[in-house]
């Protein structure tokens, strides 16, 4: 089987689908300074373009596996995931308090999402 890899650099790629199956990680991109709310929101927001890169939307995400910096930030953090899934589409998650790459990181989150028809071989 095929192994699909979008925008691929010499250390990663943006998303890599095998089988029909998506993988990629998001960090905040566009403004560092944000809250967690506002961090969570830019991850959510940048996932939808990756899920969509691939023909698939956020009601076909699988799993999440959430890193946070501070277990303080978890109930803001779960305001701006609850708004973002429709009712009974919620995958399965981890959430973990991790050190981050970039100190100014919050928040990073690693999907897994069933990818669309052209993916799945």
């Amino acid at each position: 089987m095929k192994i699909h890899r979008i925008n691929p650099t010499n250390r990663w790629s943006d998303v890599t689908v095998f089988n029909g199956i998506a993988h990629f990680v998001e960090v905040p991109e566009s403004d560092l300074s944000a809250d967690i709310k506002g961090q969570t929101a830019q991850v959510l927001a940048q996932a939808e373009e990756m899920l969509a890169s691939v023909g698939s939307d956020k009601t076909r995400v699988l799993s999440v596996t959430i890193y946070l910096t501070d277990f303080e930030n978890l109930a803001a953090l779960n305001e701006v995931w609850d708004a973002w899934f429709e009712a009974g589409t919620a995958p399965s998650r981890a959430c973990v308090k991790a050190e981050l790459a970039d100190p100014d990181y919050l928040v990073e989150m690693a999907f897994v999402a069933a990818a669309g028809e052209a993916f799945q071989s």
